[in-house]
């Protein structure tokens, strides 16, 4: 009987061959037949369920140093060498796992499924992210609120709200975090650079270091050009650009657009950037300020934003830029520019649910049809992807408006 104690396997072990033998089972086993219901509920639980896993292989993976020891290993390079994986990703899992050792709000929810690894690596980096005089309640009390954000929000959003946790959970500590960013601005814009160096055979390297306000001024005119929308014959083509090359020819393409006869007096033409920041903040020395660039958002400072305005529009948040018109009613049926940043800053990305293409790249859909007697306002808009916006007028598919307002469709019966 003692025998037979000793040799049964841990728990974990043991759910380790388990898992193994049950999808051994429906190895052979073909999803076509299933029913559209049905895959919808496997896809969703399959995901729930590698969240489940892979928080169980961080907690044996957090405890697993004396295998390294075992193998003559400096770290996770055994498990990679043993399963054939790529080790960058071994010790990305191995640090995750480590955090998670500390972080058992981000623990639980993995282990419940509600937290998906790229979320809780987002949450741990947020949190840890954090002035270190915070104190650990408040740090505790940022990872709670940011878990709780994670049923309702994909990384990419999560990473967002990540950074403005500061502000929900202390308010008067992320008013100093402010007066730190106007230093570090100060320092980037000291050691920022800029090199050219000549390759030969017509070709040249360019490489800096820029402020970051900077680089996502110049990103967000590169994507300009980049937008799929722009880039249509490539589709058509079937030819796929990679992103570093497309922005080589963005910028080429950007250069060309530029007025040499005005470089000298004002160093081209400004951009219009939108910046979602309170007057009072506009005029105090310390401010938050974000500003929408490309496909998010960046948090600069109140000094900052003053400075793009010296050389750019700023459009507020809430008003049009010079007493522009954002709700055109039954006047117009076509968007005009100005409704076009507002639906921007609202929206931030296409509005179908689970979409991430962003809100740059997308149209303004009426709600209620212009020819039904919808109006031209942004009450009456709602950002959509080429694809959604198909099939938005695709009658085989009913839009729902939900309540986020983010737009369900679901195939008619």
């Amino acid at each position: 009987m003692s025998t037979a104690l000793l040799a049964r396997p841990h728990p974990i072990a043991g759910c380790a061959d388990a898992l193994r033998a049950v999808l051994q089972d429906v190895a052979d086993v073909q999803p076509v037949f299933m029913s559209v219901a049905e895959k919808e509920v496997a896809l969703v639980e399959l995901t729930r369920a590698e969240a489940q896993l892979a928080e169980l292989k961080a907690r044996v993976l957090a405890v697993s140093d004396d295998v390294a020891v075992e193998h003559g290993a400096r770290d996770v390079a055994w498990l990679a060498h043993a399963t054939q994986a790529d080790p960058r990703a071994a010790r990305a899992e191995l640090h995750l796992a480590m955090a998670l050792e500390r972080r058992a709000v981000v623990a639980g929810g993995m282990r419940s499924g509600a937290v998906s690894s790229v979320q809780a690596r987002v949450i741990v980096e947020a949190v840890e992210g954090l002035p270190a005089e915070l104190g650990a309640g408040l740090a505790a009390q940022a990872e709670q609120t940011l878990v709780g954000y994670a049923a309702q929000h994909p990384p990419r959003e999560l990473k967002r709200l990540g950074r403005r946790i500061l502000e929900v959970v202390a308010p008067e500590v992320a008013q100093a975090e402010e007066g730190r960013r106007l230093e570090e601005e100060g320092r980037a814009r000291e050691k920022a650079s800029l090199r050219f160096r000549d390759l030969g055979e017509g070709r040249t390297r360019i490489t800096g270091v820029l402020p970051t306000s900077v680089a996502e001024r110049w990103k967000h005119y590169l994507q300009a050009f980049t937008s799929p929308r722009q880039r249509g014959g490539d589709a058509v083509r079937g030819e796929r650009v990679p992103q570093h090359r497309a922005y080589a020819e963005a910028f080429a393409a950007l250069l060309e657009l530029l007025d040499p006869a005005r470089l000298p007096e004002h160093g081209g033409d400004a951009t219009t950037v939108i910046v979602t920041i309170g007057v009072a903040q506009l005029c105090s020395d310390l401010g938050a300020a974000g500003v929408i660039a490309g496909d998010g958002e960046e948090a600069i400072s109140g000094t900052e934003a003053r400075r793009l305005a010296c050389q750019a529009q700023i459009i507020p948040a809430v008003l049009g830029g010079k007493g522009e018109v954002l709700d055109l009613g039954r006047r117009m049926r076509l968007f005009s520019k100005a409704q076009r940043r507002a639906l921007r800053l609202r929206d931030r990305r296409c509005r179908a649910e689970g979409c991430t293409i962003p809100a740059a790249w997308t149209e303004a859909h009426h709600w209620k049809p212009w020819s039904a007697g919808g109006p031209t306002d942004l009450a009456n808009a709602v950002s959509l992807c080429s694809h959604h916006h198909h099939r938005i007028h695709d009658r085989t598919y009913r839009p729902e408006l939900l309540t986020n307002g983010d737009v369900r469709f679901s195939r008619r019966t």
